[in-house]
């Protein structure tokens, strides 16, 4: 029976489900609003329903590795004259459609399609194009989910370069005053990004991934290929020609090369995080993005930079990885404490958020950085947790700005007494975000100081002082929204919603559950983590 259900294409089902919203919505004429946001919130809906499906199933089954969908895909067949004389039948370049889950990858299939579910139900405040929006939206919603599945380099790269294109358009047409700036600093910084990563995987698949065809009946043909079980295999076996250092082996993987790549994989997936220096495309993004995109890109888009990390970057490069792993912490520090102090003294809600999700990346790179079991999986738990925070944050400063016109915290307070709702949700979110103990982010970051105060201590107390500042901000910014005298205009303010308070509880819910209960999540990761764990030992 398990078998059977194994063998259903499930993860194609959740990666492109959105594609039937998106079919559904070309044939509605876009003045039908209610209806159109019906099928964006259902279409997220169907998504969510079959990633708890799939969770449910394979971690009461203990089938999360047991998950898989691989088909031959594109083959391009290479100049077989100068191959000949060295005895090889055939010569090609592959990039099979191969899906998977692992430890790693569910928890993060789950929460972006609860996130994306969310967001689907903030996109009411859309007032123009609702139509293009929504499809804009589906599409990269297939991104999202289809980045924590691919275990093809190649495949990864397609649907991470999918996000951008939408992503452009969602922040360029429906964001604040100054969203073409932002949208075009978005672009440029994650193309050149992505750049960087596409010469990494070239690398690698130059080199490592090189070698007989697995699924040949003999040996004499031969294979590029960027898949990564494939890649592992051949970077694991000394007789591989990626592994021998010989006069005339154009595939010898050198350290040099490896340390090349490595260092433009940390480039890449460092934009994406944000990685201090390159976070000042992020906090444009924040600032003028609708809030449900904003939900999306906080929640989930920042967190493809470090799955990347781990799952690329580690795995495929461990010694480069330890090399570089003091750097990484010290980068760490700086972006805990960086976005912390600035978080202290911004003005403007979105800005204390997007340096507060600078600050809370900090402890990802943490538990990267540990390279142990301990901190690795305080890193995932970190993304998770985050996720839900942030797109609690932006849901309920959205429905704010929607009330108010202003995200100035000069311009609020006293919400409170208008808005019980809203204002019990918002300190919720800054209670987890401040790390209080029972919420989703206290063990989460406690896991990751604690897998690095092992091996460097003295970043990880440094680190620790960001748990005091956020404190502060977190504080500074609820307290002078939900109480005091209320501002003018703000007596009389209306209270969430259904539209608005079905998803704010649930990631309510979330957030509590991951707190008094993060074992939900820690068995599928401490699976995940195992066998990053062991190809670190046996590389190592």
């Amino acid at each position: 029976m398990l078998q059977e259900w194994s063998q259903l294409p499930w993860l194609s089902l959740i990666v492109f489900s959105p594609i039937l919203g998106v079919i559904v919505l070309l044939l509605v004429p876009k003045d039908r609003r209610r209806f159109i946001q019906v099928i964006g919130a259902g279409t997220a809906l169907i998504s969510l329903l079959l990633s708890l499906l799939v969770y449910i199933g394979t971690r009461n089954a203990g089938m999360v590795q047991a998950l898989t969908e691989r088909y031959d895909w594109i083959s391009i067949p290479l100049n077989l004259d100068l191959a000949r004389p060295q005895g090889i039948a055939s010569w090609s370049f592959q990039i099979p459609y191969h899906l998977a889950i692992d430890g790693l990858s569910l928890p993060l299939v789950l929460m972006t399609a609860i996130i994306a579910f969310g967001a689907a139900c903030a996109s009411w405040i859309i007032r123009h194009r609702l139509k293009t929006y929504m499809i804009c939206f589906l599409l990269l919603e297939v991104g999202m989910l289809g980045v924590f599945m691919a275990r093809d380099l190649f495949l990864f790269f397609m649907f991470f370069e999918w996000t951008l294109v939408p992503l452009f358009f969602l922040i360029g047409i429906w964001g604040g005053m100054k969203r073409e700036q932002a949208a075009n600093r978005f672009l440029v910084y994650n193309g050149i990004g992505s750049a960087l990563m596409l010469v990494a995987f070239m690398i690698i698949t130059a080199t490592a991934g090189f070698g007989i065809d697995p699924a040949a009946s003999d040996k004499g043909h031969f294979i590029y290929s960027g898949e990564l079980p494939f890649l592992l295999q051949q970077l694991q076996q000394q007789g591989s020609l990626a592994m021998m250092q010989l006069p005339d082996n154009p595939f010898y993987l050198s350290e040099g090369w490896k340390m090349g790549a490595f260092v433009l994989l940390l480039i890449a997936f460092g934009i994406k995080l944000p990685m201090f220096p390159f976070h000042t495309w992020m906090l444009r993004v924040h600032a003028e993005a609708p809030a449900p995109i904003v939900m999306l890109h906080s929640g989930v888009l920042l967190k493809m930079g470090a799955y990347g990390l781990i799952q690329f970057g580690m795995v495929l490069l461990p010694t480069q990885m330890a090399a570089f792993a003091k750097f990484i912490a010290v980068l760490g520090v700086i972006n805990i404490l960086y976005g912390a102090l600035l978080a202290l003294v911004q003005k403007e809600w979105r800005l204390v958020l997007a340096y507060s999700s600078m600050s809370h990346m900090g402890f990802i790179l943490f538990g990267a950085a540990a390279m142990n079991e301990i901190g690795l999986q305080g890193a995932v738990l970190q993304m998770v947790s985050h996720g839900f925070i942030s797109a609690l944050f932006f849901l309920l400063i959205g429905t704010l700005y929607e009330r108010t016109s202003t995200t100035r915290l000069g311009e609020l307070g006293g919400l409170a007494a208008s808005a019980p709702w809203l204002s019990g949700l918002l300190l919720l979110a800054g209670l987890a975000s401040l790390g209080l103990p029972g919420l989703s982010q206290f063990p989460a970051e406690l896991l990751a100081l604690i897998g690095l105060f092992d091996s460097m201590p003295i970043p990880a107390i440094l680190g620790a002082l960001g748990l005091v500042l956020s404190a502060a901000y977190v504080l500074r910014a609820v307290l002078r929204t939900t109480y005091g005298t209320p501002s003018r205009g703000n007596e009389r303010l209306y209270d969430l919603r259904s539209i608005d308070a079905v998803p704010a509880v649930m990631l309510g819910i979330g957030i509590i559950i991951l707190g008094i209960w993060p074992g939900l999540v820690q068995a599928p990761i401490e699976a995940g983590i195992e066998q990053v764990i062991h190809v670190l030992t046996v590389r190592g």
